[in-house]
């Protein structure tokens, strides 16, 4: 298994307010215009899963497998070309600011792990930057 990890991202929004927002995919909707047509396309969610299709890579979906109230939410690939694990821990700065990693573990053939790793530690970091971004009120 290989691991991207993002760097640590602060959020100006209290560790409750980011949790509460990651652990329910539903909440999505409040970013859909966020999400760039070109890079992503068939942009689908519910409370417990997101599905995206991606050029190049086609169609992702992923299932929130754990919830460990307020820091971390994991999940896991249900449909996707490679296997792989995404977790993102929300630890708590202060009353109304946290800080947020993005992690995901991957089961990349040898064959591929050069050519991968690369854009794979790019999305990882993309993510998270996005969810840097996110209002949580």
């Amino acid at each position: 298994m290989s691991k991207f990890e993002s760097s640590v991202k602060q959020i100006p929004y209290s560790q409750e307010a980011v949790y509460n927002l990651i652990s329910d995919l539903s909440n999505l909707e409040r970013v859909r215009d966020r999400v760039p047509e070109d890079k992503i396309k068939d942009f689908s969610f519910d409370k417990d899963s997101v599905t995206v299709n991606a050029p190049m890579v086609g169609s992702i979906t992923l299932q929130i497998v754990e919830r460990d109230e307020p820091k971390c939410v994991k999940f896991e690939s249900v449909q996707s070309p490679m296997p792989f694990n995404l977790w993102i821990q929300v630890l708590p700065v202060s009353e109304t600011t946290s800080k947020m990693k993005v992690t995901v573990k991957a089961d990349i053939p040898f064959m591929l792990k050069a050519m991968v790793s690369g854009p794979l530690q790019d999305g990882v970091e993309k993510i998270a930057d996005a969810l840097a971004m996110v209002p949580y009120v």
